[in-house]
């Protein structure tokens, strides 16, 4: 697959990856273009770089790259993070995108997006026991994110997958 094809693939998964309900109430109409065009700029050849140890430097300074090309109104590193997570996701799930940026081998350690749903089912799972109540995405601290972070990975690994499957399982699902 040539280069031309290869950047339409990514501009394709990030359009399709932030969708009006990934982002919504997030405070302004024009974030999820903005979170769009941010993450068709990121340097994914950065992740087949990435060392295991350095993956969680790598997410978060990408996190802080789109926080900082929302909106202002919408600013916020919740809704950064969540969209880098999905969008990360959609990379992986393509077998093109993902062998080109070499993300299978970083896939145990892709975090699962959050937002309501996956930390109402989370709080649920017997990992969950002791989470801090769930506010919003908007409100959501780099703290909090690893405190949900560290059940996903151990409620992935109950399950026999990685915490990044997580929001499949779980996303739009009531409660069992």
């Amino acid at each position: 697959m040539n280069e031309i094809v290869f950047k339409h693939l990514l501009i394709r998964t990030a359009n399709v990856a932030i969708g009006p309900s990934t982002l919504r109430n997030q405070g302004d109409a024009g974030v999820v273009q903005a979170a769009r065009d941010a993450l068709k700029l990121l340097t994914l050849e950065d992740y087949s770089a990435a060392v295991r140890e350095g993956v969680g430097e790598l997410l978060d300074a990408h996190t802080e790259f789109v926080r900082r090309r929302l909106p202002r109104a919408a600013r916020n590193w919740g809704a950064a993070r969540k969209a880098l997570n999905i969008f990360l996701r959609d990379v992986l799930y393509s077998r093109y995108l993902c062998r080109e940026y070499g993300l299978a081998k970083l896939e145990s350690l892709l975090e699962v997006p959050l937002d309501r749903d996956i930390a109402t089912r989370l709080l649920a799972e017997p990992e969950g026991e002791g989470l801090p109540k769930w506010g919003t995405i908007k409100r959501l601290t780099p703290e909090a994110s690893e405190q949900y972070q560290a059940v996903a990975r151990r409620v992935a690994k109950r399950m026999g997958t990685h915490p990044v499957h997580l929001d499949v399982l779980y996303w739009g699902r009531s409660q069992a």
